[in-house]
């Protein structure tokens, strides 16, 4: 289905239709996921027992499949079809969005007025309301390095006030913690110069205008940029996409390259780059091991379709313009 050759080494057919490489990984998945779980297999790599002398373990966990996964994402990327990524968001870019969505046309909640089909103009994709809301995800994926999922599933009682400006964010449920003890995310008001990243500012005034107070926090929204009533259903990642999409384009910025993956990229980014943490210090807030043995958190860090931060020529100018300082020390060089 990925492959360009047939079983039997032939060439397919160029107008045959077939899925990229992540596909084949999700197919990957899934076979070791079935034989693991569900045949008893585990995750032990398929081998000869030195014992029976039969094939034991999780065939899909092969050298050869291996091997094959290899093979096929040389090919794909020499026939042009090289796997691309979501394109890490940048705090730069969040401000623009937030700056937009300040503006007074956009944030100031208006009276219900019901209108015709065809009357809205192709700028209007979003209330003020829907922009609250969307802001919220853009901080707490940014911020606590969330999946849109995740953020989208969050309801009141997992948000606890402890004071004015601290928030504790306990997620009942998270892809890489299936089985409880998940570590709560503290999370502090932001100076007034990150006000645009600020989760507790985005929750305060999604809170405000809604009183939400039980149930998902971002609801499905209904027409007239009204939230739905029912608490028990939440609104869903293909709307919250648009609405970034629209977003993007309202800043005149290409929305094809970013996803919603893009928050949890550039959050590490953000991590790593200005605030100056730790691999080990990112890895334990966003939930990744710290054993270093996968190093997920390095395609985070790294990618080729990401926005460079600093541009090559740069590197070696001494004289470049200082970076963003650090709050702590207040040194702007990168070796601090």
């Amino acid at each position: 289905r990925c492959d360009s050759k047939k079983l039997d080494g032939g060439d397919k057919d160029p107008s045959e239709m077939r899925s990229g490489y992540a596909h084949a990984q999700k197919m990957r998945a899934a076979a070791t996921f079935g034989f693991g779980r569900m045949y008893g297999k585990g995750r032990t790599p398929w081998h000869e027992s030195e014992v029976t002398g039969e094939m034991v373990g999780n065939p899909s966990v092969s050298e050869m499949v291996s091997s094959y996964m290899v093979s096929l994402r040389r090919r794909k990327v020499q026939s042009g079809e090289e796997q691309t990524s979501a394109r890490a968001i940048t705090p730069e870019l969040i401000g623009k969005l937030w700056d937009l969505n300040h503006l007074e046309e956009n944030w100031s909640i208006k009276k219900y007025a019901p209108t015709q089909r065809g009357e809205k103009q192709s700028n209007s994709w979003g209330g003020p309301r829907f922009r609250r809301a969307v802001h919220l995800a853009y901080t707490l994926a940014f911020v606590c390095l969330l999946r849109v999922d995740e953020v989208l599933k969050i309801q009141s009682h997992d948000i606890e006030i402890i004071d004015e400006e601290t928030l504790k964010l306990t997620l009942p449920f998270r892809k890489t913690n299936q089985f409880g003890h998940i570590q709560p995310f503290f999370l502090k008001k932001l100076p007034e110069e990150l006000k645009h990243l600020c989760p507790v500012r985005a929750y305060a005034e999604w809170v405000v205008q809604t009183a939400i107070n039980e149930g998902f926090i971002f609801r499905k929204m209904s027409s007239g940029d009204r939230h739905s009533a029912d608490s028990t259903k939440h609104m869903v990642g293909k709307f919250t996409a648009m609405g970034f999409r629209n977003n993007l384009l309202d800043v005149s910025v290409d929305p094809s390259p970013y996803g919603t993956h893009s928050f949890r990229r550039g959050g590490c980014q953000w991590l790593s780059v200005d605030l100056r943490w730790p691999i080990r210090k990112i890895c334990e807030w966003g939930g990744w091991s710290t054993d270093f043995s996968y190093m997920t958190i390095v395609k985070y860090l790294i990618s080729w379709n990401n926005d460079p931060r600093q541009p090559r020529e740069s590197f070696f100018d001494m004289n470049r313009a200082p970076i963003v300082a650090c709050r702590l020390c207040g040194r702007t060089c990168e070796c601090s």
